[in-house]
């Protein structure tokens, strides 16, 4: 029997880091051909729900979205905070009036997820575009525990959303074409997950934020990558992880302050909130992103969707390629969240599934 895998080896590990420097040296180059901000094609019938839609890139995908012509709902976990922005939007907006409402979602409860999945799934209606935004990066912060018990980088990064999309397939078939958005990072690329210790509490590794933050982001990858192989071509939902490139907004607010004044210093290099967005809203727009969904799955490809800052296809990390280990995330994520391993297949034949979480009152 082969030995498991503790880690990424050196060159893996190098040749992770190399891509994340150059993805930071070059990304404005490399997305030089982008308008800024997105033209989006018409977008009048979506129906599209945006985590962490009060800040930084999320806030901006709801905006523009919202100015599209999109039925938008902001899922987040400070209502005030996004009907104030709405406001905003509206006084300063010349158009039609904005499509735009406010759910709550705090993504450190699991039950908060089912009650906000059930309720959007009572009303029957289509949804076509969920995109999982809202992330978190405590950079420098000791280990924390969300009260469901998990890692907290772990828990927001990708359970979870990963609850949050197999909860939603009912609407989101009633949406096909319909997609998932998950964004990730290119930090995914320095990551390793091991499906034996998710919590990174074991002592195998030495717990950081930088360890939390990128196992979470490529066990999204990999929880991904199996869900796009589960769903057949007929149900009409395909999945796609982004990268948004390195963004000011994306950890700004858990930076120290010493860091975040070098932040200002390289402007040039970090994108903006609107620059960061543009990968996500090209994939829940573009008319070619199911058809690039469908050849990957016909191929039988290991991996799913994975769209680069410049928003073009590329490959996720080597690991993600690693079928086992995704396997694994996915066996291991859906115990984690509280759902039967055939969820997936049970949402498709339109049966109930019940989840562990989402029965208990606080």
């Amino acid at each position: 029997m082969a030995k498991k895998k503790q880690g990424l080896g050196w060159m893996e590990w190098l040749r992770g880091w190399m891509y994340v420097i150059h993805e930071m040296l070059f990304q404005r180059i490399m997305a030089s051909h982008l308008q800024n901000p997105l033209a989006l094609p018409p977008v009048n019938d979506l129906t599209c729900i945006v985590t962490g839609a009060t800040s930084g890139i999320g806030r901006e995908m709801a905006r523009q979205l919202a100015e599209a012509g999109a039925h938008v709902v902001m899922a987040v976990r400070n209502p005030k905070a996004a009907h104030e922005l709405i406001n905003r939007w509206s006084e300063s907006w010349h158009g039609l009036p904005l499509n735009i409402e406010v759910m709550e979602l705090d993504l450190l409860s699991l039950d908060s997820v089912v009650t906000f999945a059930n309720a959007w799934n009572a009303r029957l209606g289509p949804l076509n575009v969920l995109i999982n935004n809202a992330g978190i990066f405590s950079i420098g912060e000791p280990q924390k525990f969300s009260k469901d018990g998990y890692e907290e980088h772990m828990q927001v990064n990708h359970l979870a959303p990963a609850l949050l999309s197999v909860l939603l397939l009912p609407s989101l078939i009633r949406g096909s074409p319909s997609r998932i958005i998950n964004v990730n990072s290119v930090m995914h690329y320095v990551g390793f997950v091991d499906t034996e210790d998710m919590n990174a509490v074991s002592g195998k590794r030495k717990y950081s934020s930088l360890l939390g933050y990128t196992s979470s982001k490529l066990a999204q990858v990999m929880f991904s990558s199996v869900l796009h192989k589960r769903l057949p071509i007929e149900a009409g939902v395909n999945v796609v992880c982004v990268s948004p490139g390195i963004v000011h907004t994306n950890v700004a607010r858990d930076l120290p302050r010493i860091v975040q004044a070098a932040y200002h210093l390289i402007p040039y290099f970090i994108f903006s909130a609107q620059e960061g967005s543009r990968s996500a809203l090209f994939s829940a727009t573009d008319p070619q992103i199911p058809e690039y969904c469908e050849l990957l799955k016909a191929d039988e490809w290991p991996v799913c969707a994975f769209i680069s800052q410049d928003c073009r296809p590329t490959n996720p990390s080597e690991e993600a390629h690693n079928i086992e280990t995704s396997f694994e995330v996915w066996e291991k994520t859906l115990e984690m969240i509280g759902l039967p391993s055939d969820a997936v297949e049970r949402f498709i034949e339109g049966n109930e599934v019940t989840c562990r979480y989402g029965t208990r009152s606080d």
